[in-house]
């Protein structure tokens, strides 16, 4: 939308410059009146879960997790830090919005440090969760002490087929009662049992039956948009300790997204973790747990 209005007005707003610069000298606060190119950015109360004490620690999960596959990670982490595990917007305990991009999600980020953590933090995301965590950290550094991005590049990348969406759409879940049943109706076109096991792990029980937790119609539409990487990051960089953790059997970081980690991530480290595909933490978590403690440690 086209908006002339002062910063002044628009408390507890952010603004996502679309087109346009401002002026040298303009603040927020500032009484001088512009006509930018703006989109509203809305942020959500995210819901999360609290493990330990310390230095704080926010964990983000990939499209189509929750805070709740990290426990196990965040109960390791406890005895040394403060862990926050959060549901992204329109995933798991969080609300839905019909707005799901990075600078969005970012903005929901960036709001919890803000009003519950009060401090800089070490944020781990992987996936969808780890482009959230670099954008943040490319917009809002100060937020940010340390990052540690789990298999996914700043970069568009390969993620999710959208078919998979498509699948749990189609399921009639009014006609079930149970995730097995739900399961059952996947595997006529999602053949990986380990994928399916993982995508009813969104199905909630209620007065009114079987839901969904994520809010797959705005997923859908914004699908293009979560494997892309925002163009408004490009020029920015983060300079603080940095950590990229890939699975050796996945396909996610390849060597050609080598230049641009180190262009946005100057004082980034990339490990690989033997036997592990794009769920690293799942898959081989003492191995990941060990790399992510050293990396806290330094």
């Amino acid at each position: 939308m086209v908006a002339d209005a002062s910063w002044s007005r628009l408390p507890g707003w952010q603004l996502r410059l679309i087109a346009g610069l401002f002026p040298v000298g303009l603040t927020p606060g500032s009484s001088v009146s512009i006509q930018v190119l703006v989109e509203v950015l809305v942020s959500v109360e995210l819901s999360f879960n609290e493990y330990g004490a310390g230095p704080p620690v926010v964990i983000l999960h990939g499209l189509f997790g929750s805070k709740r596959n990290w426990s196990s990670i965040a109960r390791q982490l406890a005895p040394d830090f403060h862990v926050y595990a959060v549901d992204l917007r329109n995933h798991g305990e969080s609300p839905w919005h019909e707005q799901h991009d990075y600078p969005a999600m970012a903005a929901d980020v960036a709001h919890l440090i803000e009003q519950q953590v009060g401090q800089p933090v070490t944020l781990i995301g992987h996936s969808m969760g780890g482009k959230v965590a670099m954008y943040l950290a490319l917009t809002r550094p100060e937020l940010v002490e340390r990052l540690v991005v789990v298999d996914i590049p700043p970069a568009r990348s390969r993620g999710t087929p959208i078919s998979y969406v498509h699948a749990m759409q189609a399921v009639p879940l009014a006609q079930f009662s149970r995730r097995s049943e739900v399961e059952q109706a996947l595997a006529e076109t999602i053949a990986d049992p380990v994928v399916r096991g993982f995508l009813v792990t969104n199905i909630i029980s209620g007065p009114e039956g079987l839901a969904w937790t994520v809010n797959l119609d705005a997923i859908e539409r914004q699908f293009d948009t979560i494997l892309d990487w925002p163009a408004t990051a490009a020029g920015r960089q983060f300079s603080g300790p940095t950590l990229f953790i890939r699975g050796n059997r996945s396909a996610f970081i390849k060597p050609e997204h080598e230049a641009i980690i180190r262009q946005l991530f100057p004082a980034a480290m990339t490990e690989s973790v033997i036997g592990a595909g794009h769920w690293v933490h799942a898959e081989q978590p003492a191995a990941f747990l060990e790399l992510v403690q050293r990396f806290l440690a330094g």
